[in-house]
């Protein structure tokens, strides 16, 4: 069992995943011969040739288009967009007919492929390098929605994508990509698509993030723990379509609070459907008005004033003391 940053377990699952299908392809720009713009990639065109990691023009478009012909024809194409900043070039091609294609063909079709990106801030990137967009893929039906939050759960969540007959879009956090490393078995592992995880148990608030922010929420929940005695429970999502509601509700009806961090602007991000399935599902438990600690409702504003922006965890422990004080 190596120990492997965010990075190399996203290629250990691509490479396992070649090797054990035949129809498993990827294409994207410098997939191949650069290993990816963040080398997620690597070597992966030199084992399994360029007919099967195809370096594709600088057109989000096409290589959108040309994987849904690949998956409609029987191919399980996996797509990278080398930041997520750049998909809306390709947004038609996602909405209007890879999430479209079992609906419109009644079951007949499936439109099986992966779409990843490269998200969000902490690595003082330029502008459309930055954003975090996840509210618009998980407001499309017909696609589902992955944000893992660690190497092995990166690895075994890819995998799942991979092997999951709807189309996937699939978003990795630029700041975790080298953050940390962590044991990642030799063998081959997946994890359920559209099932949540608790990592850290706790008794007087829930925490609900995902992507690079449940890391952010872990952090703070230690420090409240340490600082004021309190037990957060944190939820990581790991995938925001669909939503996993069953473990947020029971959580906050056996906490009777809840604290929701994400790195997508405040107004209507997924943080407003969290507290709405909180409400729906566990109002008479709620002690305290569900808190969001989010971005700002404001173009992502990049270099010295990221640190504003993004959530980190002096923002979350201020919302975590005041929801426990209400």
């Amino acid at each position: 069992m190596a120990r492997l940053n965010m990075v190399k377990a996203l290629n250990l699952a691509l490479a396992q995943e070649m090797e054990r299908d035949r129809d498993v392809l990827i294409l994207g720009e410098d997939v191949g011969v650069d290993g990816g713009v963040f080398r997620v990639t690597d070597d992966l065109q030199r084992t399994f040739g360029s007919q099967r990691v195809i370096d594709s023009p600088l057109a989000e478009a096409a290589i959108i288009g040309t994987a849904v012909g690949m998956a409609l024809y029987g191919l399980k194409p996996v797509c990278e967009i080398q930041f997520s900043g750049f998909a809306f070039q390709c947004f038609h091609q996602v909405e209007n007919h890879a999430a479209r294609y079992r609906l419109r063909t009644q079951g007949r079709f499936h439109c099986q492929m992966v779409i990843r990106m490269p998200y969000g801030g902490g690595v003082r990137a330029l502008e459309h390098h930055t954003e975090s967009e996840e509210q618009f893929y998980a407001h499309i039906p017909g696609l589902k929605m992955v944000i893992p939050s660690g190497p092995r759960n990166a690895r075994a969540l890819l995998a799942s994508a991979i092997r999951d007959p709807d189309p996937v879009v699939f978003f990795e956090a630029k700041a975790l990509y080298h953050a940390a490393k962590e044991e990642v078995p030799d063998e081959p592992e997946t994890f359920p698509i559209g099932k949540a995880r608790v990592v850290s148990e706790g008794r007087d608030l829930t925490l609900v993030a995902y992507g690079a922010m449940a890391r952010v929420a872990l952090e703070a929940a230690e420090q409240v723990r340490a600082e004021d005695g309190a037990e957060a429970e944190v939820i990581d999502l790991l995938t925001i379509s669909p939503l996993d509601r069953e473990t947020i509700v029971r959580s906050v009806a056996k906490t009777g609070r809840a604290v929701v961090v994400h790195e997508a602007a405040r107004s209507f991000g997924p943080g407003a459907e969290i507290a709405a399935s909180i409400m729906e599902g566990a109002f008479l438990s709620l002690e305290a008005p569900v808190r969001r600690v989010t971005a700002n409702d404001v173009a992502f504003v990049g270099f010295a004033r990221e640190k504003a922006h993004v959530p980190d965890a002096a923002r979350v422990v201020a919302a975590v003391r005041e929801t426990l004080a209400f």
